[in-house]
Order: structure tokens, then sequence, then C-alpha cells
């Protein structure tokens, strides 16, 4: 009898499991990079690889989402260095090791007509700013007609705490967030095949404002983007995009000053099933000594559903005349 219990309390557990709506994805690479730096000798070669789980449990409107990390970054080759350093792992919780760590937990569900999430999760990086994770996070949005309002706040005190509305105007998406001590705004449209977005970080400091104007188009198979990010004399740039990795300014993996600009051109196209892309970025030097960087990437999905990437990025710098190169080798799957 007391085996048949066991067997019953068993069999309903693994009900249970096997009906609960939960799902996990993740994604993994690995990278090969080989710097040759001029100078110094030898080149440099690493080895180095991430990887990320996401594990999410599902109730009617009501999500429990975890994110683990695991292994060194590798300085993200889609978006500037192709190099690691210890300031690759900045802002995680995850350090250079092989163990995997909780990064994100946070749960989303509705109250009526409002969508809340609250727990810890990164906001990401943009054009002008890097990403940040605070734990104790609240964010809560809702729609008024046309119009979207948005409150955010964090265990981090009053300064945290973030408004934002946002709406469409004659076709032109419309976003502004008040913060205490600046703004965000932004702007984005398209017209006739042409894209445009505007990004802006006004500062209460005096001298600190960012911002930053995209525009791209394709131009038969050839797909444009030309983009443009300033910062004023008291203030740097500090994102991790397509223009480079500034992440942490004096800790990323190109270390910018106070008041100077970025330019980008991008040009990508398909050819023999590769994606081919040519990144060209120029950053104006504070006293006229500009650094230009050079990046080609060549992106191919392989029939195992893996995908392969090289990356080669040529930096002429005049400020330091450490100029160098890099090859970068990826292999990464996504399940």
């Amino acid at each position: 009898m007391k085996k048949q219990i066991v067997a019953a309390a068993v069999a309903a557990t693994m009900s249970a499991v096997a009906l609960a709506d939960i799902s996990i994805t993740g994604a993994a690479k690995v990278n090969y990079t080989n710097i040759d730096t001029e100078g110094a000798a030898p080149d440099t070669n690493k080895f180095t690889q991430e990887m990320d789980l996401k594990v999410k449990g599902k109730s009617g409107d009501t999500e429990v989402v975890i994110n683990f990390g695991g292994g060194a970054f590798d300085g993200d080759t889609s978006d500037g260095d192709g190099t690691y350093t210890a300031s690759d792992d900045a802002g995680s919780a995850m350090g250079g090791d092989n163990t995997m760590n909780v990064e994100d937990a946070y749960v989303t569900t509705k109250i009526g007509d409002v969508s809340i999430k609250t727990g810890t999760w990164d906001n990401g990086n943009n054009e002008l700013r890097a990403s940040s994770r605070n734990a104790g996070k609240l964010q809560a949005t809702t729609s008024i007609g046309s119009v979207d309002l948005g409150f955010l706040a964090s265990s981090a005190g009053a300064s945290s705490e973030e408004f934002t509305v946002g709406t469409s105007l004659g076709g032109v998406a419309l976003s502004y967030t008040q913060k205490q001590t600046g703004e965000t705004v932004k702007a984005s449209t398209s017209f006739n095949g042409v894209n445009v977005k505007y990004l802006g970080l006004p500062s209460d400091t005096a001298n600190s404002d960012r911002d930053y104007i995209e525009v791209s188009t394709k131009v038969g198979d050839m797909g444009v983007k030309v983009g443009s990010a300033s910062a004023e004399s008291a203030t740097s740039l500090d994102g991790d995009t397509w223009l480079g990795d500034f992440e942490g300014n004096s800790s990323g993996s190109y270390a910018l000053s106070n008041d100077q600009d970025i330019l980008g051109i991008e040009l990508s196209t398909s050819m023999a099933g590769n994606k081919v892309t040519y990144r060209n970025i120029s950053v104006d030097g504070v006293s006229g000594e500009d650094t230009d960087i050079n990046k080609f990437i060549v992106t191919r999905p392989l029939a195992s559903g893996a995908t392969f990437e090289l990356t080669y990025t040529d930096v002429d710098d005049q400020a330091s005349g450490a100029d160098s190169s890099t090859l970068d080798l990826e292999l990464a799957v996504n399940f």
C-alpha cells in the first residue's frame, strides 16, 4: 500500500511538471581572437566563450523570467572590438569564469490595464550610454487612447524614478522620459524607404548633453546606415552598439574623453549565402587626433544550426599611435 501511495505521489508530481507552462531558451558562442598591435610582440591569442540560458514560467498573464549567464565575455564582436578585457564583464553578475550565475530575475503581470514588471533586469545599451542593472526595480506601463504612459523606480532611491510618455504624431513615433537628473528624448519615422531616428539625453548638468541621429535605407540590395553621436564638453559617449564598444569610458575597449564625437557608416549585403558588412567608424580626437576603425564582418549560417562569423578590425589611432588589427572567429548557436 505504501508503495502505491508513493507511486501515486510521484506520478502526480511528474504530471504537474509536464503540464506546467515552462520554456527554456538560450545561446552560446565561442571565439578565437588574434590581436596584432603595432610595436608590441608577440601577437595576442585568446579563446573565450559566453553561455546564456533563459528559463520562463507562465501562469495566465503572469510570467517569471530568470536569465543565467556564464563564461568570459569576448567584447561583443557585433558592436566594436573583438577583444576581451575584464571590463567586458562590468555591470553583470558574472565574471570571466565558467560558472552560471543569475543575471536577471523578474516577474511580469497585469493589474487591470496596467502591465507590471518587477525584479532585476538589464536596461540594455544604446548609442549614448552603457547599460545598467539594478536590483529591486518596478516598472508600470499602460495606454490611454493613443498615449503610452510609463513609470520606473528602483530601490536605489528617488533619484532613480522615471516618468515616460509616448505617442505617434503624423507618422512620427515620439517618446519623452523625465528623470531626476535629465531627460531622454526619442523620435523615429520612415518615409519613401528612408528610416530616421533620434535619441537625445539632455542633462541638468552644464555642458553634459548627448545626442544621436541615424539614417538608414536600402539602395538596391545594399543596406546603408549612417549614424552620428555627439557629446558636449563635460561628458563622454558611453554606449556599446554598432558604433563601437565605449562602455565604461576609461575601461571600455576604446576609451573616450569628454567632447569626443563619433561618425559611423555601415554597408551590408548578401553574397553567396553570406551576410557581408563593412563599417567605418571615425572618432573625433579632442586635440584633432582622430581614431579610424574599419571593420569587415562575414556571417554565414551553417547546416548544423550554428552560425559562423569572421570579423576583421583595423584600428588607426592617431592619438596613441597604437594601431592594431584584430581577427575574430566566432561559432554561435541559439536554441
